[in-house]
């Protein structure tokens, strides 16, 4: 082959590189989004009551509240609002209604004295539409506000339509033991794993089936996200889903650091990074650092860390624990991690360990026993892998993407 020949295939090579460079994939559109693309053909002529916070919004930012309220042929006519409030903002107990200052609606509080609509807050609505953002994990309360807003719709006889959105952690990895029965709170609304692996719309699938709630259903999925897509691939602005969970990685921690926050341990809380700093007074943050580092888990490493939490559990005391660092995404997994931390503290600290809260979230007797008896993480695994794989199959009938 000659100079001149061989320089014409690096030219045609170089424009075809050029050319996929300049033609990104296509960005994620949420629920809201696709809705409004269709002119909200699902809820013309509908009175309509949305339950959201400021996670409820369209790819471009403008809020899923203002574009329902100026939607053509619907009525919006009730805001209802889950734990943190409106806007996101509030870390209490005990939300109280409001008044939205944009739309000039009433927003119902679904975490005050009530925790699902009412007949007469639904008596002027026709469909109820959800649209929240979760974050994958089931002890994460927007997935019981979820059920709950399902059964209410069943009860008072509504329709339902679930503005769906991608799950951050993505769609393929699934962990963690599944609820027990009989262990039903709003912290654990269905046995699901503590890594579900699901979007919102998938999840309201599975409650409406295997609940069998006598309700009309309608998701409005995303278009362009696939199961294995976290949500740094998807091309849409993080908001924080709750005043504490400020970042991706934290709600990739969640799943197992979360676990411990029912106990006598400060996960972060009232520090710049929360989920990520874990300590309490009583600990010796570098010699629980080499005990994590031994155990070599992948994705994640350990730094010895003094902090003082500025709120919560802890707020003005100093704390010694360990920051994680989460190295690898791919290699991560936020249960094991949650062993690895439950059971070490076990063996380092059986009597400054107040352990008794961590099933509240765990939700799972036999783990629990495994925790209590300082189980290396491989085994605790073991305990519920045929629970675990039998929820695999349970979610398949209700996956709604690739």
């Amino acid at each position: 082959m000659n100079v001149d020949s061989t320089l014409a295939l690096l030219l045609v090579a170089a424009l075809a590189a050029a050319t996929s460079a300049e033609q990104p994939q296509p960005g994620v559109e949420t629920g809201i989004d696709v809705l409004r693309k269709d002119h909200f053909r699902s809820l013309r002529g509908q009175r309509v009551g949305l339950v959201t916070n400021q996670t409820g919004r369209a790819a471009d930012g403008t809020p899923t509240s203002a574009i329902l309220h100026a939607a053509d042929g619907v009525r919006l006519v009730a805001l209802f609002s889950p734990e943190h409030g409106i806007d996101g903002k509030q870390d209490r107990e005990g939300i109280g209604d409001a008044r939205d200052d944009r739309t000039g609606l009433p927003i119902h509080s679904l975490y005050g004295d009530k925790r699902r609509p009412t007949r007469e807050q639904l008596a002027e609505i026709d469909t109820l539409v959800f649209d929240i953002q979760d974050i994958g994990t089931r002890f994460y309360t927007y997935v019981s506000t979820l059920g709950e807003c399902l059964s209410a719709a069943a009860e008072h006889r509504k329709r339902i339509v679930v503005l769906d959105r991608p799950n951050p952690l993505g769609g393929e990895v699934v962990s963690g033991p599944v609820l027990d029965r009989g262990k039903n709170s709003f912290v654990g609304w269905h046995p699901i794993a503590i890594r579900h692996g699901m979007t919102l719309g998938e999840l309201a699938k599975m409650f409406v089936a295997e609940r069998e709630l006598a309700v009309t259903l309608e998701v409005v999925q995303c278009r362009n996200w696939g199961r294995s897509d976290r949500y740094d691939a998807t091309g849409l602005t993080w908001v924080n889903p709750s005043p504490n969970m400020r970042s991706l990685t934290a709600a990739m921690l969640y799943p197992g650091v979360g676990l411990l926050e029912t106990t006598n341990v400060s996960v972060g809380r009232g520090t710049d990074a929360p989920f990520e700093f874990v300590g309490a007074p009583w600990i010796d943050g570098r010699k629980w650092a080499d005990e994590l580092r031994a155990a070599k888990l992948p994705g994640v490493s350990f730094v010895p860390v003094d902090f003082t939490p500025a709120e919560s559990k802890f707020r003005g005391e100093l704390c010694q624990g360990v920051r994680i660092l989460l190295v690898d995404w791919r290699q991560h997994d936020a249960t094991r991690l949650g062993w690895e931390l439950a059971t070490s503290l076990r063996r380092l600290y059986p009597q400054a360990w107040k352990s008794t809260g961590y099933n509240r979230l765990l939700g799972n007797d036999r783990v629990y026993n495994a925790i209590l008896s300082a189980e290396r993480p491989s085994g605790v695994e073991a305990i519920y892998a045929d629970e675990l794989a039998a929820f695999r199959q349970r979610r398949k009938a209700f996956l709604l993407y690739d």
